[in-house]
């Protein structure tokens, strides 16, 4: 059988559940997922060669990283021909592309030295997202936006102003929408003598960084909390109760939940639903955490799956931005990203073939026999055959086939990287 004859086969054991299998790929089609940049070069960067530092690694060293700009924008284009649909990609301010021996420190960035991912992004009809980067610095040492040393914490403040205004270039030269992510590495890593003062401090960086005049209908500025980090294991700054309660109390900003920061046993999935009810908008980083924040390829695990039927059977599709963080140097980075991409449409795509209204009507009415009874009956229905058909008829590799231009692409690209 064809892919099409399987997914017409597929089309009507779904519609007998009430699923509207041509609904659910049009939708799909649609949302946009921010890529992140980072995966592709070990969250290195371009505007300095120091060490990675604010309590992020990367392990590995699978041969093949981009080194270069042109050499990045190359592994996003193969990426991107392998993924259906038009996405994001989300930059760190550390991607910033000087010409002509310019430098500009992460303070005075400036849309000018964004100019060619706007170019790249504006050819291939893509969004673009942006963070500040408040790690892997000289003047992130210790603290960044919480510092005790006015002078530190200033030049971190004039780098989130910087980076509002090159958020708001983005969204006026793409047409979209452009997600701004604040996160901070400022921490201790033994117990803390005074955990208010820096929180306050950072409170009052964010109150002036979001002081500038800027249009909050094409910038979203928003906040991410990390429950530690590696050299801030007593003490995060940034937690998620001053996560939440500064965007909860804070006009034009919204909060940013990454499933990887949070303590174990927490699942974010379970949290998107409380959130839906106090912000309009929210943006999720979803991950895949191994024991802690340790930032694995994304998988269609349970929990991908679970935060997934939470965007959609909340109807929070245009309420949400998904982005991806992860980055693994231990295999083929350009592989990483398409397993990532796709795994996190593949649980959009189950999360769209779920009868979710007549699900929530069973367990309204107390139904919870049958609940159980489709819930589990569903998750062997033919997914997949919609799946392959979706990736056809999108013009990109169905199943494992795709494998076989990463294969190629290294052969002839990645290898030839020294």
């Amino acid at each position: 059988m064809t892919n099409k004859e399987r997914y017409e086969s597929a089309r009507e054991m779904y519609k007998s559940i009430g699923v509207d299998t041509d609904k659910a790929l049009e939708t799909l089609k649609s949302i946009a997922i921010s890529m992140h940049c980072w995966q592709g070069d070990d969250v290195t960067g371009f505007d300095q060669d120091g060490p990675l530092t604010g309590g992020i690694q990367t392990t590995g060293n699978y041969p093949g990283k981009a080194r270069t700009p042109q050499e990045l924008m190359a592994d996003m284009d193969k990426v991107f021909s392998l993924v259906a649909g038009k996405h994001k990609i989300n930059l760190h301010a550390s991607y910033a592309i000087f010409e002509d021996g310019e430098f500009a420190d992460r303070d005075a960035l400036e849309p000018k030295h964004f100019k060619k991912w706007v170019e790249f992004a504006k050819e291939r009809g893509l969004g673009l997202d942006f963070n500040p980067t408040f790690f892997s610095h000289p003047k992130a040492a210790q603290y960044t936006l919480s510092s005790p040393d006015e002078e530190i914490r200033q030049f971190w403040i004039r780098h989130g102003q910087a980076c509002i205004r090159i958020s708001q270039y983005f969204a006026e030269e793409t047409g979209m929408p452009c997600t701004m992510n604040i996160w901070i590495p400022d921490g201790l890593k033994d117990v803390p003598a005074d955990r208010l003062g820096p929180r306050a401090r950072f409170k009052d960086s964010l109150d002036q960084i979001l002081s500038i005049d800027y249009d909050k209908s094409k910038v979203y500025v928003c906040l991410e909390s990390k429950v530690f980090g590696i050299g801030m294991e007593s003490y995060t700054v940034g937690s998620s109760e001053f996560c939440i309660n500064y965007a909860a109390t804070k006009d034009g900003i919204i909060p940013l939940m990454d499933n990887g920061h949070y303590h174990p046993t927490e699942m974010v999935s379970d949290k998107i639903s409380a959130m839906l009810l106090f912000h309009e908008k929210m943006v999720l980083h979803v991950t895949r955490p191994v024991r802690w924040d340790s930032d694995h390829v994304v998988l269609f695990d349970d929990e991908t799956k679970e935060i997934a039927k939470e965007i959609v059977r909340n109807d929070a599709l245009n309420r949400i931005f998904i982005a991806l963080d992860f980055f693994d140097a231990s295999i083929n980075r350009v592989s990483a990203w398409v397993v990532g991409m796709r795994n996190m449409q593949k649980a959009l795509l189950f999360a769209l073939l779920i009868p979710n209204k007549e699900l929530k009507a069973m367990q309204d009415s107390s139904d919870f026999t049958r609940l159980m009874m489709m819930q589990e009956e569903i998750k062997t229905y033919p997914f997949g055959d919609v799946w392959d058909y979706f990736c056809e008829s999108n013009g990109v590799p169905s199943r494992e086939s795709w494998f076989a231009e990463i294969e190629k692409y290294e052969a002839e690209v990645q290898s030839k990287r020294n």
